[in-house]
């Protein structure tokens, strides 16, 4: 049995119909060409980015993504929902491709059908169980979104509209099939092959074959105008997704994960730093509201959000298109707010779990730059005063910059220029260096160094603050200022290697230092310690404890290391409880982006809703890697009451607790 022209003609559809349909299927066409366009020259109100250079990785990766909805589906109920729809309508699609192409094209031009026997029945049974699906996940998006309705969930009147048309458009085509079946195929065998085509068909067999007839191009027709208009309203509604997000993979930064552009402050035809308007911002920034879904995923998982603060990664790109389009001349602070753009901790969340490969955090940093670069505003008198302060002394914390080596020299660790033959330069970082409870951490790790024969180096007063939480505050001037400073020291050294116990001065050495022609390699101290245990370097002795361990933002979302810390704790007999919010769901600790110099005023303080998550877990150790985290917990376990339930160690003195004594 196969699917032939006769029967594709005597139930309504001949010859005639083409014509109307092809015109039809062309100006819907080319008036959704002409509305896309006319939306791309508002995004090329934006600055110049090249987003377009290996054309063949980008599309490669692109057809992945939207096929495999690899984006789409990641820790979501709805993704899920949402990907099976898109597989079950794709089926669909390509299906009624099929079967446009055999009965307008290869059967009655060529004679060739392709359509038959076991190829027709399997190809039958996968339409209708693609459209089953389909229509379950369109019911299941329905209920989530009208029905239990999440909070933060935003509904626009378009949400209905298209999900209907989506409803009826699939309704219809099974209406088309059971009318078809019924004069065609009622009693064959052939028939078992189209379930759900099979309920309809004698659901709609007391018509008789002239009513079948009938209803078959009735609907058809209501069909193809239903399919006609869903598609000419794409550009006008949410869905555009469909398009700018699929497109928005291949635009995707494929440079170092969180690298921020580094500003040319030297340009003298440069009349702004940062941004103050859409035309400050590139063309991708304006680009990425279309292809916005408003899934709230980053919403969920903000960490300023969680704590009643007015940051919303959402909004915050949904605002800037808006603008883009109602009004290029929009001050865009303004609009967002201050208190929003103040309130992000870069730790990623938003960027990691988005489904449309939308980039958050550039747009705040450019933001940001505008605010101190051109008018010298601080989220606060805190800030300014730590800005001063690394200004003149090389570090935020105030302390003078000679002293930077001394609590080194107990250990009889020397600086480079007084003992340049070392393995590794320790880039010890501002906390490490200066505050007390953070200089043990970097005593710890000097003696597993010396433990496993490693020797190490440190630059001593001439070592400057990686200049990391200035330019997450927007200050690139001050950034760049410390930033050579350091590339020119550490190039100077002779050394090829450089490890940091922190995460924050990891990123930035290696990445953003490149743009500044640093070359040496860096490690974080994590890896490199878990290197020397595997090679046998290192030896700790096993004692069994339980923990909880907090994945810090720079060290996971941003660096996706997350085995090296937890078999580090394993390798010392740890046996970890993880937390809800864990490895790529890691909740931030509220020091990143700056923020570990700025006073938190609005709303719940997030380190204390993270260390109430390191409670929940029952274990009595909450283990780091990170000076800025560290910090964080000792001042959220305070303030969350929890000192004789929780305590907070960085895994460098966990292992330290742990070493085989020489003999």
């Amino acid at each position: 049995m196969e699917f032939t022209r006769e029967i594709y003609w005597n139930v309504g559809h001949g010859p005639l119909t083409l014509v109307p349909m092809y015109l039809l299927a062309l100006g819907a066409m080319i008036f959704v060409a002409r509305s896309f366009y006319i939306r791309s020259k508002v995004y090329r109100l934006g600055k110049e980015l090249n987003r377009f250079d290996n054309p063949g990785a980008r599309v490669g990766s692109m057809i992945n993504d939207v096929l495999f909805q690899n984006r789409v589906r990641r820790g979501e109920v709805a993704g899920l929902l949402h990907s099976i729809f898109f597989w079950g309508f794709f089926i669909l699609v390509i299906g009624t491709t099929l079967v446009f192409l055999q009965a307008d094209f290869t059967d009655p031009l060529f004679g060739f059908v392709f359509l038959k026997g076991n190829f027709y029945k399997f190809f039958s049974l996968a339409l209708d169980l693609a459209g089953l699906a389909a229509l379950i996940m369109l019911a299941g998006l329905f209920i989530r979104r009208y029905i239990l309705k999440p909070e933060g969930l935003e509904t626009k009147r378009d949400d209905a509209l298209m999900h209907g048309l989506l409803f009826v458009i699939i309704i219809t085509g099974f209406i088309i099939e059971g009318a078809r079946m019924a004069v065609t195929e009622a009693g064959s065998p052939l028939a078992l092959w189209s379930p759900v085509g099979l309920i309809f068909a004698k659901g709609l067999g007391s018509l008789g074959e002239p009513g079948l007839l009938t209803l078959h191009k009735l609907t058809w027709w209501f069909h193809f105008l239903l399919v006609i208009g869903f598609f000419a309203l794409v550009p006008f509604t949410k869905f555009r997704h469909i398009l700018t997000t699929s497109a928005n993979y291949i635009f995707t930064d494929r440079g170092p994960k969180g690298k921020l552009v580094t500003l040319d402050l030297e340009d003298e035809e440069a009349e702004k730093f940062g941004a103050t308007e859409v035309q400050d911002l590139s063309w991708k920034d304006i680009y990425d509201g279309d292809a916005c879904t408003l899934c709230k995923r980053c919403q969920d998982r903000c960490p300023a959000w969680a704590t009643d603060k007015p940051l919303s990664p959402m909004k915050v790109v949904n605002q800037i298109t808006e603008a883009a389009f109602e009004n290029p001349e929009a001050e865009l602070i303004e609009k967002i707010s201050k208190d929003a753009l103040w309130a992000c901790t870069t730790c990623r969340a938003c960027q990691e779990i988005c489904p449309a490969a939308i980039e958050h955090v550039p747009k705040i940093i450019d933001l940001r730059r505008s605010m101190v670069l051109m008018e010298g505003e601080f989220p606060g008198e805190e800030v300014m005063t730590a800005m001063e302060q690394t200004e003149v002394n090389g570090n935020p914390l105030g302390s003078g910059y000679a002293s930077r080596g001394d609590w080194a020299e107990e250990l009889g660790i020397k600086t480079i220029e007084e003992d340049p033959e070392v393995d590794v330069i320790y880039f010890v970082g501002c906390y490490g260096s200066f505050d007390k409870r953070n200089i043990q951490i970097a005593k710890s790790f000097v003696r597993l160094c010396q433990a496993a024969g490693i020797r190490i180096g440190i630059l001593g007063k001439d070592e400057k603050c990686c200049g990391e939480p200035m330019r997450k505050m927007g200050n690139e001037y001050l950034y760049q200022s410390l930033a050579m400073e350091n590339v020119e020291a550490l190039q100077a050294s002779g050394v090829h290697k450089v490890v940091t116990t922190c995460p924050h001065c990891y990123n930035t050495l290696a990445k953003d230092y490149r743009d500044l022609d640093f070359e040496l390699e860096v490690e974080t101290y994590t890896v490199f310690l878990e290197c020397l245990i595997r090679e046998g370097k290192l030896t700790v002795i096993p004692d069994q404890f339980t923990c909880t361990y907090h994945d810090s933002c720079y060290i996971g979302r941003h660096n996706d290391i997350y085995e090296p810390p937890r078999n580090l704790i394993k390798a010392a007999g740890g046996t970890i409880v993880e937390m809800d919010k864990s490895r790529t769901e890691g909740f931030c600790c509220s020091a990143g982006g700056g923020r570990i110099m700025a006073d938190e005023t609005i709303g719940e303080r997030i380190s204390v809703k993270r260390v109430k998550m390191a409670a929940a877990t029952g274990a009595p150790e909450l283990l780091c890697n990170c000076p800025f985290c560290l910090t964080m917990f000792e001042d959220g376990i305070k303030g969350a009451d929890l000192e004789d339930q929780l305590k907070p160690k960085d895994i460098a003195e966990l292992l330290e607790e742990r070493l085989e004594t020489a003999a």
